[in-house]
């Protein structure tokens, strides 16, 4: 007779394993070795093992006089037949194969819920910044309106489906080295409704659903971005038997602004100013996403020099408040002079020493890192 291998090696498992480590073994192995699906000459033998040893591995008390004495404190599962009164075994394979010992199954009639759709929509730079309301289309599955989700054309009625007498589901005893089980699945003539439809509706060819468009409104808040996704419950494709509808997911993408960059809920904006400007000093006017505002350029201003407007951002779309808009000044080199401003540049230049020299500043990389809290 061969020797009886470990338990805890039969399921591959530690022998500080959890219950549920214990259950998850025996499941995944239950599944690869079952002989109706496996048809190696020693499933059946590796599954009997498998089962043997989940029997003590599985129960508290089994396993302590197993971790104690060995295969001598463990009951002889020789005679072992059926699952009855152990730790819900019968469950298990109800589970893993649609078996079951006490007749036990799932209604085919049970509620379903509809399934999810995704739409996708683009929106301005301000729209994202402010909200707005905008109406999209979508196509999904209702309820067909001309037989009422019945499926049959009207006038008539389905009728009981002779195969599995109404239940939807059809039961075949099968016969394994561990005893009965009842293999339980969906009627093949109806499909798991229980009724079979003599004349089918002609609008939705006896689906009991068409596909429809409709229009819908998408409110989107203040302060999103490209990559949100807002959800419309309950607008998804309709449920099955009762069961509710699926969500219509709404997946935003933002269009590029031609003036403002966003960083998070901060907004950037590049100002050019002169060189005169740079050099005297001026109160210049610049954009933001709602009007102008007066900024003050001190005299000696470099380019990369930013300036930070509080609360003129983007609203915070989880919390209250705004981020901030941050002006990043340029000093641009004048270009096409005129013999007089050419003169007038050339006397400048030759007054200057170095004594009008800028000290050393940060670069204007640095300026942007520190801006970005790089």
């Amino acid at each position: 007779m061969p020797e009886r291998r470990d338990y805890y090696e039969v399921l591959g498992i530690s022998r500080e394993a959890s219950a549920d480590e214990i259950r998850n073994a025996y499941r995944r192995l239950a599944r690869q070795y079952h002989p109706d699906v496996n048809k190696a000459p020693d499933a059946a033998e590796r599954f009997k093992e498998i089962n043997e040893a989940y029997q003590v591995l599985g129960d508290e008390q089994r396993r302590q006089n197993y971790d104690r004495f060995g295969h001598a404190g463990a009951p002889d599962m020789a005679g072992f037949e059926g699952f009855a009164g152990f730790g819900g075994l019968g469950d298990i394979f109800e589970d893993l194969f649609g078996m079951g010992m006490s007749g036990r199954s799932r209604s085919a009639f049970a509620p379903q819920r509809g399934a999810d759709l995704q739409a996708h929509l683009r929106i301005s730079f301000r729209e994202a910044v402010f909200g707005a309301t905008r109406e999209i289309e979508v196509s999904r599955l209702e309820p067909c309106d001309r037989c009422n989700g019945s499926g049959a054309e009207p006038g008539t009625s389905p009728t009981r489906c002779p195969t599995c007498g109404g239940s939807g589901e059809v039961r075949r005893v099968q016969q394994t080295i561990l005893g009965s089980f009842v293999n339980v699945s969906t009627c093949p003539n109806c499909g798991g409704r229980g009724e079979v439809i003599g004349t089918r509706c002609t609008k939705c060819g006896g689906e009991g659903k068409v596909r429809t468009t409709r229009k819908l409104e998408v409110h989107i808040p203040a302060g999103v971005d490209s990559g949100t996704r807002i959800r419309l419950s309950g607008e998804g494709d309709s449920g099955t038997h009762g069961g509710p509808a699926g969500n219509l997911y709404v997946l935003l993408e933002v269009e590029d602004d031609p003036l403002f960059q966003r960083r998070d809920d901060d907004i950037i904006l590049e100002q050019r100013i002169n060189i005169a400007q740079a050099a005297l000093g001026a109160t210049i006017n610049v954009p933001t996403l709602e009007g102008e505002e007066q900024i003050k350029i001190a005299p000696g201003t470099q380019s990369g020099r930013t300036f930070r407007l509080r609360g003129k951002g983007v609203p915070h779309l989880q919390r209250g408040g705004r981020g901030d808009q941050i002006v990043v000044i340029r000093v641009v080199t004048p270009t096409n002079l005129n013999a007089k401003q050419r003169r007038l540049l050339e006397e400048f230049a030759t007054s200057l020493d170095d004594g009008n020299m800028a000290a050393d500043e940060p670069s204007f990389i640095e300026r942007m890192k520190g801006v970005l809290g790089l």
